[in-house]
């Protein structure tokens, strides 16, 4: 969540993963197929024309008029984190531009056939691992190769501005370029790479899915991150001039602290409107109807942004400790590092309103076995409000013991399995490509 307030941030690529086949039509047409069964709320057959983004003389189409075209049916709404790739992509890349590229982009269609094992709406960057999957399939088919970070930025731009949510940049950066079986270290601004930390030697992460479906479409995400910005506009005004390039997590938790009373507790749109103007953010809006929490809407991302760092000094040390033969499974750093993964869960709840009846009992689970089991800490993940529960273990039997027992005492309470996202797989940039021809 602190992602788009430019915090430095944590994230390990799961095992499962989005494919995505490409292959060109000579018409003006985009056949796209999910390999997901058809249900009562989705349509896994969808046809969009290169008309309704681009028109027969090569000219845009306005990005407002696209997105509701793509967004009219909810059944086939998913097609917009498919074909709103073409859209991006030749909006940086238009005819004027293309030189030597594949001048296929913008003027004919595609089949396109997708399938993915990542959940949807569990809080594991669904969402980013199609957007990665396609834009990846499609700068091989057309021959235009981005940069490894504008890849991952064009597909926030699909997402922010023709799916209409309003994510920060971290998972598609993940989705695109994580190592398997590592953490990816981000400072979101935008995207500056701080590199890839080995999970010490006995660690281990295990996600646990509470089966509660998330939205970073959704209402409570959306408030989150306009309360985040509108702290950041109060602190811009009230500090005679300091714009932090918009980004609230250049501020330290003493500097903030400076400043944290002026910062509204509650504030409606319409009293933010008149008080302080435009919203420093230029994908969400302000909605003069509802009600914020301003100050620590732009707290918790100051908070998480330290938590995150000071989870980092700690790898850094332990990975030396790996290069000088020590140890590095001892109980006080687990314990240490587990009180930041607790901290940062209860802030999602107490100051986001982002959490979760049920990943709220997960999390509750995990502190009641503790680290006799070999549990050490546990968080939300993903947007809040539900999704998958992060839990940091010891690479044990009595640890694996301990997760089935806390997902059996879970299931009997809520009457819901939950399931268990174990391992890792490498990002789609160091997966690659295939081709397949037809024929012998």
């Amino acid at each position: 969540v602190a992602d788009y307030s430019g915090s430095v941030v944590l994230e390990m690529p799961i095992a499962e993963a989005a494919y995505v086949a490409w292959q060109w039509r000579t018409d003006r047409t985009f056949r796209v197929q999910s390999v997901a069964p058809e249900t009562e709320s989705f349509q896994p057959y969808v046809e969009v024309s290169l008309d309704v983004m681009i028109d027969t003389e090569g000219r845009l189409r306005p990005l407002e008029e696209v997105r509701a075209a793509l967004n009219q049916d909810p059944r086939t709404r998913w097609s917009a984190y498919i074909v709103g790739c073409v859209y991006i992509m030749y909006h940086a890349y238009n005819k004027a531009a293309l030189l030597d590229n594949d001048t296929r982009l913008g003027e004919r269609g595609a089949n396109i056939l997708l399938e993915s094992d990542v959940p949807l709406g569990a809080g594991v960057s669904s969402s980013a691992a199609i957007e990665v999957a396609t834009m990846h399939a499609l700068s091989e088919a057309s021959g235009i190769h981005p940069s490894d970070l504008t890849l991952a930025a064009w597909c926030q731009k699909v997402e922010n501005h023709l799916v209409g949510a309003p994510c920060g940049i971290m998972d598609q950066v993940t989705s695109a370029l994580g190592a398997e079986g590592m953490l990816l270290a981000l400072r979101c601004q935008p995207h500056h790479l701080l590199g890839n930390y080995r999970i010490p030697r006995g660690w281990r992460f295990v996600g646990i899915d509470s089966r509660v479906k998330h939205s970073v479409g959704g209402s409570a995400y959306t408030k989150a991150r306009v309360g985040a910005f509108m702290g950041l506009k109060v602190i811009q005004l009230e500090s005679g001039g300091k714009l932090l390039e918009n980004y609230l997590c250049q501020m330290k938790p003493d500097e903030f602290a400076k400043y944290r009373e002026m910062i509204p507790d509650t504030l409606t749109g319409t009293e933010y409107r008149a008080l302080y103007g435009q919203l420093p953010d230029i994908v969400t809006r302000v909605d003069l109807a509802e009600t914020y929490h301003p100050r620590l809407c732009a707290e918790h991302p100051i908070l998480e942004n330290d938590r995150v760092l000071k989870f980092m000094a700690v790898l850094r040390y332990l990975e030396e400790c790996e290069l000088n033969g020590e140890p590095t499974d001892d109980p006080a750093i687990l314990w240490e590092v587990g009180q930041l993964m607790y901290a940062a869960h209860a802030s999602y709840s107490d100051r986001l309103n982002l959490g979760s009846p049920e990943t709220d009992f997960l999390v509750h689970l995990v502190k009641k076995r503790g680290a006799e089991s070999g549990l050490f800490g546990a968080k939300i993940t993903g947007g809040g409000a539900g999704g998958t529960v992060a839990v940091l273990c010891l690479d044990t039997p009595t640890a694996e013991q301990a997760l089935q027992d806390l997902c059996t005492e879970y299931q009997r309470h809520t009457q819901v399995t939950p399931h268990l996202f174990l391992g890792s797989s490498p990002g789609a940039l160091s997966f690659g490509t295939r081709y397949i021809e037809r024929g012998g």
